[in-house]
């Protein structure tokens, strides 16, 4: 009899549901804060959205500072730049605002404000969180506006090394928010190539983390559901952006992608990553273009999951059914079919080729596929993705 041994791990607070932006003030005196760094992106800093979540700190006089230098990929410059901020005026916490790139940078000016060490140092590898000194980790409460990453929910955030183009994963398990206030109302005035792109996003949490290997059926449960509510919601967002019940169930599954994949990814966000860092392209909607042909490379090791979850899902024909889903969904999202409809102008010659293959295959995610992902994979599902 085989004796299954597994390490499970699942998030914090999450005061979901429409019009609680309103206890923005309240979570801060949950968590200990009263000066906190509002960290978000220089788009939504400008929008309306931000400016009701603001007015909910004026007229409680909670001191705050706004910090929006943010790239839609962060950067090391954009995480120097939020430590300086954070630490010129005293801020006691910090208040992750938007999506992915937000949310991240947030967190991770949180924790990286109060280290000696390089960020570089506490890269999700071994026990290398364990260097971090967890007492100089400020709080952070986590506001997202969009429906994809699920950060929110996330002991991790994701920054680009800008001399080798790489994209890092750091760890630690206080960079957890404290509390989470999950606002659909929040993600109403989301463009729809927004839409499009986050929602698939949090399909492809979903979908890697049911198809990693690994014993977490907590995580494969949830899962699943994700997987049905994108299938069944995003479409009706990117349609009607004011379908609050729609938006609802976004925001669910995304917080659920991010919880399941503790149990790990794949590679179609090992392939992402590269052309995300060298490209500077939507993470979300670049993990749309690859996922069918990933889909495929897998589909020896996986037949028999995406056969469960095509029928949980209520979608007939098995893996070819629940593939044919997958592209029709793409399709009706106006998700490019190749790079090349998402990156202008593209033309990539062989070196660039194998650099692509060469930082798949060592990407943090590539591990958890299904299907070892070797340099000539990566090449092979490059070219797929290319040709189409």
């Amino acid at each position: 009899m085989t004796t299954l041994v597994s390490k499970w791990n699942f998030p914090t607070t999450v005061r979901f549901g429409a019009g609680r932006i309103s206890e923005l003030h309240d979570a801060l005196l949950a968590c200990g804060i009263s000066h906190p760094l509002f960290v978000t992106d220089p788009g939504l800093a400008k929008l309306p959205v931000t400016a009701k979540a603001l007015k909910v700190l004026d007229e409680a006089k909670i001191p705050y500072r706004v910090f929006s230098d943010v790239k839609p990929n962060p950067v090391e410059s954009n995480l120097i730049a939020g430590i300086e901020a954070f630490k010129s005026a005293g801020h006691d916490g910090v208040i992750a605002f938007g999506g992915g790139s937000a949310l991240d940078l947030g967190k991770l000016i949180a924790f990286q404000a109060g280290q000696t060490r390089p960020v570089w140092d506490f890269e999700d590898i071994g026990d290398w969180w364990t260097r971090a000194d967890a007492s100089k980790i400020a709080p952070i409460v986590a506001v997202p506006t969009t429906a994809g990453t699920g950060s929110e929910v996330g002991r991790a955030g994701v920054i680009t090394h800008e001399e080798s183009h790489t994209k890092k994963v750091i760890f630690h398990p206080k960079m957890l928010p404290a509390i989470v206030i999950a606002d659909p109302e929040l993600t109403v005035g989301m463009p729809p190539f927004i839409t499009a792109g986050t929602g698939m996003d949090a399909l492809a949490h979903c979908l890697e983390a049911y198809c990693a290997p690994g014993y977490h059926p907590m995580a494969d449960g949830i899962a699943v559901e994700g997987v049905r509510l994108v299938l069944d919601n995003l479409p009706k967002v990117f349609a009607n952006g004011k379908d609050l019940t729609a938006r609802a169930h976004m925001m669910s599954a995304a917080a659920m992608g991010a919880t399941a994949f503790q149990k790990g990814l794949g590679a179609i966000h090992s392939l992402s990553h590269p052309i995300g860092a060298l490209y500077d392209t939507h993470h979300g909607m670049t993990n749309a273009v690859f996922m069918p042909y990933v889909l495929a490379f897998n589909r020896g090791a996986v037949e028999d999951r995406i056969e469960r979850l095509a029928a949980y899902c209520g979608i007939k024909g098995g893996f070819d059914g629940f593939a044919k889903e997958i592209v029709k969904l793409r399709k009706d999202l106006k998700v490019p079919h190749t790079l090349g409809g998402l990156i202008d102008g593209l033309d990539m010659d062989k070196a660039r080729r194998q650099l692509i293959a060469d930082m798949a295959v060592v990407d943090p995610t590539a591990g958890g596929n299904p299907v070892k992902l070797t340099k000539k994979a990566a090449l092979a599902l490059l070219d797929a993705a290319i040709a189409g």
